[in-house]
């Protein structure tokens, strides 16, 4: 098996069909990572999620990562990884808004609100379902393949 570096063609390939992936966050050296599904769109990682700790996360500390797998095997595999900045994409109903932009984005696919948008039930009660999206700017994108 051989690892290398993706070369740029093959990490903007793959920025277009990025589904559910890894976001990583940390505050006071405590990381935490959720999947949660993802749609690139000019130089921004759009998604859309429900209040949590992620978002809590995400206020206090604006640095975040996203990793993206497409694993067909132990010896054929890649990964991207993505470091940006979270920003919080206030309500708005205006049709020129950058709401209902993310909106539109997100939900050109099926599924579109899962995992992120479905009823959810910890330490035994259920948690609300107020609908927020954000955007993570894409810094920086670091991509490794292997192949047998």
């Amino acid at each position: 098996m051989l690892i290398h570096d993706m070369p740029r063609p093959e990490v903007e390939e793959m920025l277009r069909h990025v589904g559910i992936g890894y976001l990583a966050c940390s505050v006071e050296d405590k990381p935490y990572v959720v999947p949660l599904r993802f749609i690139h769109s000019n130089g921004y990682l759009y998604s859309l999620t429900s209040e949590g700790k992620k978002m809590e996360l995400m206020r206090a500390n604006r640095n975040v990562c996203v990793s993206f797998s497409d694993v067909h095997g132990s010896n054929n595999w890649r990964c991207l990884v993505i470091s940006g900045h979270f920003e919080e994409i206030p309500k708005s109903l205006s049709k020129d808004s950058l709401y209902y932009h993310a909106h539109e984005l997100l939900a050109a696919g099926a599924n579109w609100w899962e995992p992120a948008y479905v009823k959810t039930i910890l330490r035994g009660e259920e948690r609300p379902l107020e609908p927020l999206y954000f955007r993570i700017s894409v810094l920086e994108t670091t991509g490794h393949q292997a192949q047998p």
